[in-house]
């Protein structure tokens, strides 16, 4: 009887170490959160060495939601609901729903910069923390903002007491490693990536608009009204070095030639 015992109690600990050594599930879903415009010049605003001329190119607005266990996260938040001919036709409570996780389940919004189509629907999750590159957060805490920059859609955390944590580096979202954000300044002086490590999927960055398409990535044009270029040139480095120390599938945000590079909404990467 008790060998027997002995048995169960070693097959029992043997689930409990294999389980914990797979980790919290971990997922990643990508949500359009803003209408399209028609598509771009690339040459106009988008690459300051003019090497497209008459190529357009489709702009789209993604947000991604993280599960890690049961903690999610929102990485960006697209357009707010009353962006007019840009609002989303689908809200972020409403996405969730669809994948039934309640706001409050939203642990932290990572943004990865303060531009209007990254911030506008943070407000419909006051309960998450807001995790935003500590350059970025200075601009919109300071008393005058640079033209273009609005921080009222992140008001709660500005001046109504919501809990924000300024991210000067990068950042280990979770803690093991799964979930990181990247410090990759130049388009905003905090900008952000992310890095997420899915178990099946492999390594994906996010590059936030460290780059808009793919021929800014691939040649290191970089739009006239970025914050610094020699920064963004140099975090577009660093992006490409960790894809390919990870192996990681890179993901251009805007780009709409990346939407299928992960599972079509509301199935998810994992």
């Amino acid at each position: 009887m008790r060998i027997a015992s002995s048995i169960a109690a070693s097959i029992a600990l043997a689930f409990a170490t294999a389980a914990a050594a797979q980790g919290p599930e971990l997922s990643l879903t990508r949500l359009d959160c803003g209408t399209p415009r028609a598509p771009t010049d690339v040459n106009t605003r988008f690459s300051d060495t003019y090497s497209f001329p008459g190529l357009t190119l489709q702009f789209v607005f993604s947000c991604y939601l993280i599960r890690h266990g049961d903690d999610y996260m929102i990485w960006d938040t697209g357009f707010g609901p009353n962006a007019g001919e840009t609002a989303p036709k689908v809200t972020l409570p409403q996405h969730l729903a669809k994948l039934n996780v309640k706001p409050e389940q939203v642990k932290f919004i990572g943004i990865s910069h303060y531009h209007g189509d990254h911030i506008g629907g943070a407000h419909l999750l006051p309960g998450a923390t807001l995790l935003i590159g500590k350059g970025d957060w200075d601009v919109l805490t300071a008393p005058k903002q640079p033209q273009g920059v609005d921080p009222a859609p992140l008001k709660h955390w500005i001046s109504e007491g919501g809990k924000v944590e300024p991210v000067p580096l990068d950042k280990d979202v979770f803690g093991d490693g799964s979930v990181m954000m990247l410090y990759t300044p130049g388009h905003t002086p905090g900008h952000h990536s992310l890095l997420v490590k899915l178990p099946q999927t492999g390594a994906v960055i996010l590059t936030g608009d460290a780059a808009h398409f793919h021929e800014n990535y691939d040649s290191n044009g970089v739009p006239a009204f970025n914050h610094d270029r020699a920064e963004t040139v140099a975090s577009l480095d660093r992006i490409k070095k960790i894809a390919g120390n990870t192996k990681a599938t890179v993901i251009i945000q805007h780009d709409a030639r990346d939407i299928s590079k992960l599972p079509a909404y509301p199935e998810a990467a994992r």
